[in-house]
């Protein structure tokens, strides 16, 4: 398999670097494209910080397949923005940056996470405006020929999403209200780690699957480090017709950062 088949998520690996000097990294590796979670301190930058993460990118000579909307502090454990009501404007303002930072880059997918259950908000009251903010960020998203995507989580009790149908049922919702799809982000970490036959799932919401990400479990990992048979899940979905970015999103090979990130893909080849 060829790495230009892959995409590098420059927010968990490579970050013995800079983060600015990761695109140029992967590309060293052998990458053709690039995918970060939300880069910036807040919802909407500066235009001197667009700017330089934009032109990181693009004198790497690296694509940016995907970017993840602004989804609050996630190392405090906040998981998106867009089912707050008392952050939904930020969202909406994130949204004109996301996009914009994709039109430039050719990015074909923005990942949108709907953010945890707020105690005093009822569950109905938190999908609704879900709803309508997936809606505009994929209107937004379809002027550029791009997708919004959604994606179930593990390790986050407080997020609403965990499994593909829960996500497809937001989707779904997302349809009716809009008439715009989006699509289902495949990360088959999450999934293995959330007790979902991978296999069976697929086959089930192969049709809504629009990007895929690997890390192996437990622990994370690369591939081969855990007990997923990411080969096979991937060559399955190659066979059923998907030809969108495999994501490599998991944690490098030691705690620098400077591990054999990508030794495993000599065997795949």
């Amino acid at each position: 398999m060829s790495a230009h088949s892959y995409t590098v998520n420059c927010s968990i690996l490579l970050t013995h670097l800079p983060l600015l000097e990761r695109p140029a990294a992967a590309r060293r590796a052998g990458f053709s494209a690039v995918e970060f979670w939300w880069p910036f301190d807040s919802p909407c930058p500066p235009d001197r910080d667009v700017d330089a993460f934009v032109s990181a990118i693009r004198d790497a000579g690296v694509r940016l397949s995907t970017l993840n909307f602004a989804a609050g502090d996630l190392a405090a454990g906040e998981r998106g923005l867009l089912s707050d009501p008392f952050h939904s404007r930020e969202f909406l303002d994130n949204v004109d940056v996301v996009v914009g930072i994709g039109e430039q880059l050719g990015a074909t997918g923005f990942n949108a996470l709907p953010g945890n259950r707020k105690d005093g908000l009822s569950p109905g009251e938190q999908d609704e405006l879900a709803v309508e903010n997936l809606g505009l960020a994929a209107r937004a998203a379809e002027r550029i020929g791009a997708t919004v995507l959604v994606e179930p989580l593990s390790g986050a009790p407080r997020y609403p999403i965990h499994t593909p149908g829960e996500a497809v049922t937001l989707i779904d919702r997302v349809e009716d209200t809009w008439g715009i799809r989006p699509g289902l982000l495949a990360d088959l970490y999450h999934w293995a780690v959330n007790g979902v036959e991978i296999e069976s799932a697929i086959e089930r919401h192969r049709a809504d699957i629009r990007h895929v990400q690997i890390a192996d479990a437990p622990g994370r990992g690369a591939p081969g480090t855990g007990s997923i048979p990411l080969r096979e899940h991937v060559e399955d979905l190659r066979a059923g017709g998907y030809d969108g970015w495999v994501s490599l999103e998991y944690l490098p090979g030691d705690a620098t950062g400077k591990g054999q990130d990508f030794a495993w893909m000599s065997e795949w080849r």
